[in-house]
């Protein structure tokens, strides 16, 4: 299986430490790369898992790359494609927790960087153009996408927002009964090892963390660590904008109430989370892959052996709950969308996906000096409609793009 699908995990990996941009973007180099250069899935397909991720909590740009490998190969390769995913930003992560005493994200040179954001702008510009016959096409759907567009501009970063415009966008195109009669659907049995597995390390590692907290076993930070990590990433809506404040009123600012209560806490300065929270910008993959550091940081004080642990716990505690949600839900999902109710929603949720990131677009150009009369302004230009036509007009690898905006901040 590994060497029929070695073509498609070394693409999963070219991906994991080239994309830059968040989320959003992610999705725009996902098109780029998984539909356009090797169709390993189509448009539809991209747009209909990346709105399904919408809906659960966790990495929503993790759990689509998941659910690619997942039809590609089934579960086998969905673990594989998860794996080699997050593991070089993760990587990244663990090492500067390490390095975090030498290093300032506010004062460190990260000029060769200074062009990522036009180009996840430009990435962005390509998945909108790429996507728009396949999600407007009638009049309720234009109506659908630009209402999107405006609230996701001026609500962006709100955890609920994305969510709450999907289900709005299938429940009004399902209002209309003209579209797509019954499909008859065989039941079939529901594999429920995924969410008791879930359910049970959620549930266990709530007893054990609190157990070890009130009879203050020692060397019991590991436990904490992954109870605090495995909840974040079973509860967190709205991506890494909202999991980083989570982390920080977590591990930063409640420490420092209950520290004479609990002098053991889990706790972490609050200058080197902020260090963290600006370097995992310019760290391409998962945002999510902040739990590594802060992983690392948080068994700092138990050795360098307990500081790398700390790291795999946090990578696991974070990516493992929106894996098995994701992969729980997904064939329920499969089965349901062959319902007409279901399928009449779909439309409107691919308008609203579609709005989602033109607003998302909007969002991050609107912080991009392209007026102020410089030559960086001229430079950001140059990048955003290099990139994007670039994407729209050649089949040149997205990896190329990232690699030659490095070149011009080192040169520039």
């Amino acid at each position: 299986m590994l060497l029929r699908h070695l073509h498609f995990l070394k693409l999963v990996f070219l991906h994991g430490i080239t994309a830059f941009g968040g989320p959003q973007a992610h999705i725009a180099m996902m098109m780029k790369t998984f539909v356009k250069q090797t169709p390993y899935i189509t448009e539809n397909e991209l747009l209909e898992y990346n709105a399904f991720c919408q809906l659960l909590p966790g990495a929503s740009s993790t759990q689509t790359l998941t659910l690619i490998g997942y039809k590609r190969g089934g579960i086998p390769l969905a673990v594989l494609t998860l794996l080699v995913w997050i593991l070089p930003a993760s990587a990244i992560m663990v090492a500067l927790s390490f390095l975090v005493g030498y290093l300032d994200s506010g004062s460190t040179n990260l000029d060769i960087l200074r062009f990522i954001v036009p180009m996840a702008a430009g990435f962005l510009i390509y998945a909108c153009w790429a996507s728009f016959s396949f999600s407007v096409h009638n009049t309720i759907t234009v109506v659908i996408a630009i209402v999107t567009t405006f609230v996701t501009f001026f609500f962006f970063g709100k955890p609920f927002i994305i969510p709450l415009l999907i289900v709005l966008g299938g429940f009004i195109t399902n209002l209309s009964h003209k579209r797509i009669p019954q499909v008859e659907v065989v039941p079939r049995k529901i594999k429920w090892w995924n969410i008791w597995l879930f359910a049970i390390i959620f549930i266990m590692a709530g007893v054990l963390s609190e157990t070890a907290r009130k009879n203050d076993w020692p060397n019991r930070k590991p436990l904490n660590l992954f109870e605090n990590t495995y909840r974040m990433g079973s509860i967190v809506f709205g991506g890494g904008n909202v999991l980083m404040p989570i982390m920080y009123e977590q591990w930063s600012v409640r420490p420092e109430a209950v520290k004479n209560k609990n002098p053991n806490v889990v706790q972490i300065n609050k200058d080197d989370m902020m260090t963290g929270i600006g370097l995992v910008r310019a760290v391409p993959g998962p945002v999510f892959s902040i739990a590594s550091y802060t992983g690392g940081l948080a068994l700092k004080d138990m050795g360098v052996g307990m500081q790398i642990v700390g790291g795999l716990i946090g990578m696991v505690g974070i990516f493992l709950p929106s894996a098995l949600l994701v992969l729980f839900f997904f064939p329920i999902w499969s089965k349901l969308k062959k319902y007409s109710v279901i399928y009449r929603s779909l439309e409107g949720i691919n308008a609203a996906v579609w709005g989602i990131m033109v607003g998302s677009t909007i969002f991050i150009m609107k912080d991009i000096s392209f007026f102020s009369g410089t030559s960086d302004g001229v430079a950001n230009m140059a990048v955003v409609a290099g990139t994007a036509l670039g994407l729209i007009f050649t089949r040149v690898p997205a990896p190329f793009y990232v690699l030659a905006c490095l070149v011009l901040g080192y040169f520039l």
